[in-house]
Parts: structure tokens; C-alpha cells; sequence
């Protein structure tokens, strides 16, 4: 007897479906086509085992499994569940096969029948409410993962006898209740770092104010204990909220990377990753023999956080490049190309030398003619061009740091950036993928950037005097006009180009000459 049921495959972020004909006829042997993999292939052993365990009968025929599409591999265990119950429906032990295709079936089996956690689930729900199916059962411990998608009913099962339960009478189970506006609500603001904490730098709280509003990314170059660290670890306390659609979008790629920890059921925090300076090209943009999501992706509408940037390998760095322009990174391999979106804001850190003291203004540095050109190179020009912010923190003062911090908190903050945020999203509503000022192309930088005379010669001369490069000139006028859109003021006025200026540091001729 041949029976149809319905698994699905994550591939990158995107979910694909995949149609199991399961046929029982005479013969001896087992057999799975459809190019499965080792694990798909030791499903049989389990299910085995799994069915004699619930005091089902596992035929002693022939059983031949097709995984369709034919030509895409099919990974993991996750398969388990919709193979065995096609299987117990193709040697008659569950009465109107037909239903199983209504629905999506997904889930590991143990020995003993139990159902075990699988990844990548959300995307599993999208794609099956787009193709229309009735439900999606899978195990009991995703469930409220896969419910953030509305429109599908998702039901939770945690042994095959109950998946057994559901197809012989389904009117007696319940799906899961949607809860996706809850879960993304819940501790949204509760962060565990406030800028209210932070004695002084009130320069370098207000630079990444602008980054926050404007989506920047920013460097921040100190002596060591100048408070670097723990000032980036305070920038997600001041991001935008991270919306419905945008939350999904973020929980799509930590599911797929099996990054979702019980009870998280849904990221409703723009994410902050912050990986140690030895990670490899692979691990922070992604790839492996089965493509993952890297470190740039598990960022996707939050912050990276590079430490220590010059201590990276140069090959680690460069290939950010082109995903933080087109904020999406492509994984090829011979038979396939997978996408991973890669949305983020590159927030860096480095000493200014080898010693940590150049531009001290207390202690003397140490290193040799030529150390901090050299230290500074081992960033490429092209990685610097892409980073708009450049600033300088200078340690804290005693007397700073002995008072009691009295500065603005991030609630306070947070505000200015919304308001901030929300003038960008209406200004650029009419083109795609475009929210804030850091993505905007040259065309939109013409019309919405415009300088008038003395802002333009004040522009001019200060390229001249301060030895700027010609790639600063693109993101100055850009950070102007997310200070400008921090006032509220329509056009870019000299106050806001001459402290755009001020924050290009490392384009400076002189700031490296010893």
C-alpha cells in the first residue's frame, strides 16, 4: 500500500517541503531514495525500534521510502516522525491515510517512541501556511516557537502513540494558541546595562546615540580601560524595539542555528553578538558543508560587536565587506546558493598602537616609529570606508568616576532615537529595504542630503585642513543628516556637518604621524 506524508527541509533560512511516499509491498529488504543522509538513513533502526516499543507491528515486507524533490540532499533526524507514521499507515495500522496529507509532520524519535526538540521550526511553519496546509505537528517542546506564525494550526506531540491518537480522531486535539504579540512584549525593555551607570564620556554616549538613530556603524579608539566595552554592551539598551515582522525574521536564523534556548520562543531584543577575535572567516559569515548562519547573521537587525578589531585575522575582516554592503551574505557550494540575511550594525573597538597609549593624555606611549601606521593598517581602507563613525575615548578622570553617575538613562535615550527612526521610515517609506540614513544609495543621498553654502565651504575646507579622504565625504553627509533628523530639524545646518566631522578620526593625515 502506498501512502503520501509531508516533511519539510531547511535550507539557509527558507524552508522547503518534502513529499514521503511510503510503499509496503512484498519483498525482504528496507530502502530510502532521494538522496538522504546518514542520519536520515539510520532512521530506520529508530523507528523500528520506536514502533515495537508502542506495541505497533513493523512489517517484515518490503518498504521502500521516497524523500521528493529527488535532487536536494535531505539532513538530520527530524525526518523520523513522518516516516514512521507513513509507515503504519502503509501496513494499514491507522484507518483513512488520506488526512496525513493535511498536514506537516516533523520530529526525532527515540527508541522508546518519545518525540526530541529539531531546528529550524519557524520556517517549517511559514512554509506550510504558504502552501496551504490544514496543520503542522511536530514536537511538543517547539510548539510555541512555531506558533509566532499566524493563520496555521500547530499541535504539539511528544510520543508516536499520541501522533497515532491524532490521525485516528483529530476533532480531540487542541492546536497551540498564538501568543507572538505577548512573547515579543514580554521583558522587552529589561536590560541588564543602562547608560545611566556611566560616569562621563558624554562624548561617547552621544556618538552612539547618532549611530543608534541612524543605524551606523561606528569605531570606538582608546587606551585600555578607557570604558570601550562597556559602553558598546549598552548600545542595544538604546536601538528601536525590534517590530513583529523583524522579530520573526531574527528568530528564523537563531532557530535554524539551533541558537533558541528553552523557553525562548521568540527573540524580542535586537540581538547582540560579540565573538572572540580568533573566530574563523567561516564561523563569523557562515558556511560548512550544510551551510549555517554565521556570527554577521545571528546579528541580522542588531549589533556586531568586534573587540580588539586589528587583533582579527585579515582575512576575517575582508570578507565582512560586502555583506555590510548589501546586508546579506551568499554562501555558495558546487550544486547550490544560500542566502543569509546579514542586517547589522558593526559597532568595533581597538587601541590606538601595540602599547595602548598613543594620544594618552597622561601616559607616554612606548612604541617604535611607524608602530601605530602600522598597528592602524592592519585594518584596510576599504573596511574604514564602511564605518562612519570614528571615536576617540579618552579615559575617565578620577573625579569623573568618584561621583555618583547622574547622566541620561537609556529610556531617555532610547526616545530620541525612535523619534528619530520614525522621521527616516517616513522620509524613505517609498523605497524598499531602506529604514535609516546609513542605507541610503547615492541618489537618495543627492536629494535628501543637500548642504547650503556655508555648510558645503565649511565641508570643503575642513577635507582640506584635517587631510580627510575623499570616502569620508559620502558618510559625513550621511551622519549630518541623522544628527539634523535628531534635532528635528529638516535641513542640515553647519552645526550638524562640523560635528559629522568631528567623528572621523582615523581619516585624519596627521592622527597617525609620529
Amino acid at each position: 500500500m502506498l501512502v503520501t506524508t509531508y516533511g519539510s527541509a531547511v535550507y539557509g533560512v527558507d524552508a522547503i517541503t518534502i513529499t514521503i511516499e511510503v510503499d509496503v509491498s512484498n519483498g525482504q529488504h528496507y530502502f530510502i531514495v532521494g538522496l538522504p543522509d546518514s542520519a536520515v538513513k539510520e532512521s530506520l533502526q529508530r523507528i523500528e525500534c520506536a514502533i515495537k516499543t508502542n506495541n505497533y507491528t513493523m512489517p517484515r515486507t518490503k518498504i521502500t521510502i521516497n524523500m521528493a524533490p529527488a535532487d536536494i540532499k535531505k539532513y538530520g533526524s527530524a525526518f523520523d516522525l513522518p516516516i514512521a507514521i507513513g509507515i503504519l499507515a502503509a501496513s494499514g495500522q491507522i484507518d483513512n491515510p488520506q488526512i496525513l496529507c493535511d498536514y506537516v509532520i516533523m520530529g526525532e524519535l527515540s527508541l522508546n517512541g518519545r518525540v526530541n526538540s529539531i531546528r529550524g521550526v519557524l520556517p517549517m511553519a511559514i512554509q506550510a501556511k504558504k502552501e496551504k496546509f490544514k496543520g503542522l505537528l511536530i514536537p511538543n517542546i517547539n510548539t510555541q516557537e512555531a506558533s509566532m506564525v499566524q493563520g496555521i494550526n500547530v499541535y504539539g506531540i511528544d510520543k508516536l502513540t499520541i501522533l497515532v491518537d491524532f490521525f485516528r480522531n483529530p476533532s480531540n486535539f487542541t492546536p497551540v494558541i498564538n501568543n507572538s504579540e505577548h512573547f515579543l512584549q514580554a521583558n522587552q525593555y529589561d536590560f541588564e546595562y543602562d547608560f545611566k551607570d556611566v560616569s562621563g564620556q558624554q562624548n561617547i554616549k552621544r556618538a552612539l546615540e547618532i549611530a543608534a538613530a541612524g543605524s551606523h556603524n561606528a569605531i570606538l579608539i582608546g587606551p585600555p580601560g578607557a570604558g570601550k566595552t562597556m559602553l558598546a554592551k549598552r548600545l542595544p539598551s538604546i536601538l528601536p524595539p525590534i517590530g513583529l515582522d523583524e522579530a520573526i525574521e531574527t528568530t528564523k536564523i537563531h532557530s535554524v542555528a539551533g541558537k533558541l534556548v528553552s523557553p525562548i520562543t521568540i527573540i524580542n531584543k535586537r540581538p547582540f553578538r560579540s565573538p572572540h577575535h580568533t573566530i574563523s572567516d567561516v564561523a563569523l559569515v557562515g558556511g560548512g558543508g550544510m551551510p549555517q548562519p554565521g556570527e554577521i547573521s545571528l546579528a541580522h537587525n542588531g549589533v556586531l560587536f568586534l573587540d580588539e578589531l586589528p587583533e582579527f585575522k585579515r582575512a576575517v575582516l575582508e570578507v565582512m565587506r560586502q555583506p555590510m554592503e548589501e546586508r546579506r551574505v551568499t554562501i555558495s557550494r558546487a550544486k547550490t546558493a544560500i542566502d543569509f540575511p546579514a542586517n547589522f550594525m558593526l559597532i568595533a573597538s581597538m587601541n590606538p598602537c601595540p602599547c595602548g597609549y598613543y594620544n594618552h593624555p597622561e601616559k607616554e606611549c612606548t612604541c617604535p616609529v611607524g608602530a601605530v601606521q602600522k598597528y592602524i593598517n592592519k585594518i584596510s581602507g576599504p573596511l574604514l570606508d564602511r564605518i562612519d563613525l570614528h571615536v576617540e575615548v579618552v579615559p575617565v578622570s578620577f573625579s569623573e568616576l568618584h561621583a555618583t553617575p547622574n547622566g541620561e538613562s537609556s529610556l531617555i535615550i532610547r526616545e530620541r532615537v525612535i523619534q528619530a527612526r520614525k522621521i527616516q521610515v517616513d522620509r524613505y517609506k517609498n523605497n524598499k529595504g531602506i529604514y535609516a540614513n546609513a542605507h541610503i544609495n547615492t541618489r537618495l543621498l543627492k536629494k535628501f542630503c543637500v548642504l547650503d553654502n556655508a555648510s558645503e565651504l565649511l565641508l570643503k575646507k575642513s577635507m582640506e585642513r584635517l587631510n580627510l579622504s575623499a570616502r569620508a565625504y559620502d558618510r559625513i553627509l550621511k551622519v549630518c543628516r541623522t544628527i539634523a533628523d535628531l534635532s528635528g530639524q529638516e535641513s542640515i545646518k553647519t552645526e550638524h556637518v562640523a560635528e559629522a566631522i568631528h567623528y572621523r578620526s582615523l581619516d585624519r593625515g596627521e592622527w597617525t604621524t609620529r
